[in-house]
């Protein structure tokens, strides 16, 4: 089951912690420990994410255009037209 621990060396493990907490504190002990390890997958799925995000700043820096790169302004200019139906139709 667990490597070389059978299924009478669980149940002893069991009864020993029983023993030792009690029937009372092994629902706390339940929950603190789910508690950690929801923890533990939450601070490591952030750093992945932390990780990826560097990573694709990184790229981003790298294939920057160069006229960003030197400071250039990157903004385009925008004409303002009128839309096609406010512009009155000539008629014939």
């Amino acid at each position: 089951m667990f490597g070389s621990l059978g299924f009478t060396e669980l149940i002893l493990i069991l009864v020993i912690v029983l023993i030792i907490f009690g029937a009372g504190k092994l629902p706390q002990l339940g929950e603190g420990l789910g508690k950690a390890i929801k923890g533990f997958k939450k601070s490591v799925h952030e750093a992945e994410a932390i990780e990826a995000e560097a990573q694709a700043g990184a790229q981003q820096s790298v294939s920057a255009p160069p006229q960003a790169a030197a400071g250039a302004p990157t903004q385009t200019a925008v004409i303002n037209q009128a839309p096609a139906a406010a512009q009155p139709t000539p008629r014939a």
